[in-house]
């Protein structure tokens, strides 16, 4: 949304300094994009009274002007035909700096000097027009500056909108929020006196109506519930007034002609989108809001062909579509320099229905963006009379009859109750009964007290206003957020216990934000990732069209983020929803975490400046951690290929997987690696807690000759079962091969820790233990001590 700071200054009456709203309109939740200066750079340009204009002596088109601009009398070569003495114009003395950086000097022009210039439209940047010197209609004192008398000098704001207030897409609801939070009342100007202002819509009483010999019809009640439009005769289409084209540039709109500017001017003022039609060109005449036929086309105002279908709402007269309902007008029945007579529609179409034909047909407008959120419903009768007073000032037109207005199931009204003792709940502190009626009468809101409770009668421009909690969000962004204290508050501990997912993923998450990964949260939209994706049925892009099925390809594109901001170095992981499609109409839906790292394997440090860089056994570490705690009880071990390590649960079922990843990866980067799992919604294993010992340990160190093809984990297990309860742990800690084993043979050498809970070993104890295990590994697979 683009807003001009002049416009809703003039809708406060009071001026707004940019820089001060750039700080109020974050707080009420419109952040501003970008701000643009507009003529500004007009402040050196005065105010000049031509006193005499005589010929150039030595040449034919030019003419010699005595100028005052405040001071003494300026002689000023001219060459534009338009200038009058008597006239005041801008002015551009020697040293002006001019848009686009040109300096004024003093220059001799034909044997003649000029001290300055006479501008025009383009030359200042007003207008394309450069045939002749800008003309004022003005009686400000030569020398006043310029922008003193023309006040075109505003500031545009680029604001980011978010989908759910449609009524900040226009002025008038910008300056109702900042209304609210300055105390100022909200005023649109008039442009007819009241007993010259526009008749009001007069109801139908069915489906249909008609005003100055028009047929104004429903067909479609869902896609288009109300419909309002009157007719004006005698119209002169033209160029727009210059406050007009002021105003519509400052909002980024190009001026067309007065009748089209008019719509702009209301849509960019009220937020309602409007289409005035050339009644010459209507067949019937009639406008019927109805269903398109199958196969029907239009050719829209951008001249482009388009093609409907029966899911769309149509505006058409007597015999085809004159406009697609909510998105754009069609070019047959176009307003142009030849129209005298001229239909006027403002109606309200349906959001979701506009929203689906806005993406079938490919086209997104000014309208549509509004009429996909919510217009204001309630609004049509008011906004079509304040057109109409618009356009009868601008084209000199008469309102013929008496407009229509079709509306065969009006829209109720929301009202939602509001708990004092709620608001404080909910916001943290309390806040006076009258300041919260205040902030809400000042959003348009109709507050009548129930008792401990107050009614809210919600206005119709305001879809999003559904809730309690949503009134009490009002609140705060009246009163101002600022107000809130920052102080830690007493509070009661809840007794409610989390889910059991969530203890989960707290879990997983200390785990590994203990091992040095820092969570990322990444958007749950994206590409298709494979045949088990969710498509969406409206999405934002093309880029963004499918539900996630896994989490790894987010970390992945992180992870060429990071790259692309030269960090070599990455540790990242996220917990989070994945949706998948089965025979079920919803998406299942599985928790689960991921992480990636790439890079050093550890900080550097002076004793070892390029420490080596990750790989799969650090990436084993990782997953065996997040197991531990989203998966007790599942075992990590090596995939077929060698490559990877997958994650089994008790009954054989790959639960997880991790290895080398590919990404977009810079020369200088290091290889990237990561590994997603399911997450187990299962409560924690209890905690066991025993004294520490008491009495001493004995190590006992046994060396085992094994064949290359017996794994040592093996041998371990045989050795835990030899050994009996009074082993408390073992660890290997050497291998050798060579001289003067056997080829195919190594030597595995094991620490074995022993003790008692109640008392100091003996040897005989020790021995007796050691004894046992060996001999349950030569039992098992025929090994013995390296010694013997």
């Amino acid at each position: 949304m683009k807003a001009s700071l002049r416009w809703l200054s003039d809708l406060l009456g009071t001026p707004l300094d940019a820089r001060a709203a750039l700080e109020r309109l974050p707080m009420l939740g419109v952040p501003v994009d970008a701000v643009e200066p507009l003529h500004h750079d007009l402040a050196q340009v005065v105010i000049a009274e031509v006193l005499e204009v005589a010929r150039h002596p030595n040449a034919d088109r030019l003419s010699l002007c005595k100028v005052n601009a405040g001071g003494p009398v300026l002689s000023v070569v001219c060459g534009a035909k338009n200038v009058t003495a008597g006239k005041r114009y801008p002015f551009a003395a020697v040293g002006t700096t001019l848009p686009g950086g040109i300096v004024m000097e003093r220059r001799r022009i034909r044997g003649e000097d000029s001290e300055g210039m006479l501008c025009s439209a383009r030359e200042l940047r007003l207008g394309e027009d450069q045939e002749g010197i800008l003309e004022l209609e003005t009686a400000a004192a030569p020398g006043t500056p310029f922008l003193d008398a023309v006040p075109v000098a505003d500031t545009r704001l680029e604001l980011d909108v978010t989908p759910n207030r449609p009524d900040l897409l226009s002025h008038l609801g910008l300056a109702r929020d900042l209304g609210a939070v300055l105390g100022r009342p909200v005023r649109l100007p008039a442009f007819a006196e009241p007993a010259a202002a526009a008749p009001r819509a007069v109801r139908a009483a069915g489906a249909a109506g008609a005003t100055a010999g028009v047929r104004i019809a429903i067909e479609d009640p869902e896609g288009c519930p109300r419909f309002t439009a009157a007719v004006l005769r005698g119209v002169t289409v033209r160029p727009s007034p210059p406050w007009l084209r002021m105003r519509l540039e400052a909002a980024g709109v190009r001026a067309i002609n007065n009748v089209v500017d008019a719509t702009n001017y209301l849509l960019l003022e009220v937020g309602q989108p409007m289409h005035a039609y050339d009644l010459a060109k209507l067949a019937g005449p009639a406008l019927v809001a109805r269903r398109a036929r199958a196969g029907e086309a239009i050719v829209t105002l951008d001249g482009a062909r388009r093609t409907l279908t029966p899911a769309m709402t149509v505006i058409a007269d007597a015999r085809e579509a004159q406009g697609i309902a909510g998105v754009m007008g069609g070019s047959t029945s176009e307003v142009s320099d030849a129209t005298s007579d001229v239909l006027l529609e403002c109606a309200y179409f349906d959001p979701r229905r506009t929203r689906a034909t806005s993406r079938a047909v490919g086209l997104s407008t000014e309208a549509s963006q509004r009429f996909e959120r919510g217009a204001d419903h309630g609004a049509q009768a008011d906004r079509l009379g304040r057109a109409l007073d618009l356009l009868v000032s601008l084209t000199g037109g008469r309102v013929d009859g008496v407009p229509v207005d079709v509306y065969p199931v009006p829209i109720p009204a929301v009202t939602i109750f509001l708990r004092e003792r709620r608001v404080a709940h909910l916001l943290g502190v309390e806040i006076a009964r009258a300041e919260i009626e205040r902030a809400l009468t000042a959003l348009g809101c109709v507050v009548s007290p129930r008792g401990d409770r107050l009614a809210v009668q919600v206005p119709t421009s305001r879809p999003d206003l559904t809730r309690e909690v949503d009134l009490i969000e009002e609140v705060a962004r009246i009163v101002g957020y600022d107000r809130f204290p920052d102080e830690m508050r007493p509070q009661r501990p809840g007794v409610v216990p989390d889910a059991l997912a969530e203890q989960v993923a707290a879990r997983v998450r200390r785990s590994l934000a203990a091992l040095g990964l820092h969570e990322a949260i990444t958007v749950s939209l994206g590409p298709r990732q494979d045949e088990r994706a969710v498509a969406l049925a409206n999405p934002l892009s093309q880029e963004e069209g499918f539900l996630r099925a896994a989490l790894l390809p987010g970390l992945v594109r992180r992870a060429e983020h990071n790259w692309r901001m030269q960090q070599r170095d990455i540790r990242l992981f996220e917990i989070g929803t994945v949706f998948l499609r089965g025979a079920e109409e919803l998406p299942a839906e599985e928790l689960r975490v991921a992480g990636v790292i790439s890079g050093a394997r550890r900080p550097p440090h002076w004793s070892e400046a390029t420490p080596p860089d990750v790989e799969l056994f650090d990436l084993k570490q990782l997953v065996e951690a997040a197991v531990a705690q989203a998966r007790p009880g599942a075992e990590v071990v090596p995939a077929a290929d060698g490559r990877r390590l997958v994650a089994k649960a008790a009954d054989g079922r790959q639960v997880g997987w991790a290895g080398e990843l590919a990404g977009d990866r810079p020369a200088w980067g290091a290889r990237l690696f990561g590994f997603e799992l399911e997450v187990e919604a299962a409560a924690a294993a209890p905690v066991q807690v025993r004294p520490l010992p008491a009495w001493p340990a004995v190590e006992q160190d046994v060396a085992l000759v094994l064949p290359e093809a017996l794994a040592a984990a093996d041998v371990e297990a045989a050795l835990k079962t030899g050994a009996g309860p009074l082993l408390e742990s073992l660890w290997p800690f050497d291998e050798y091969r060579g001289a003067p084993l056997q080829p195919g043979t190594r030597s595995v050498a094991w620490r074995l820790v022993f003790r008692a809970a109640d008392r100091t070993l003996r040897d005989a104890e020790v021995e007796a233990a050691v004894a046992g295990a060996l001999g349950e590994v030569e039992r098992r697979h025929g090994v013995r001590r390296r010694e013997a």
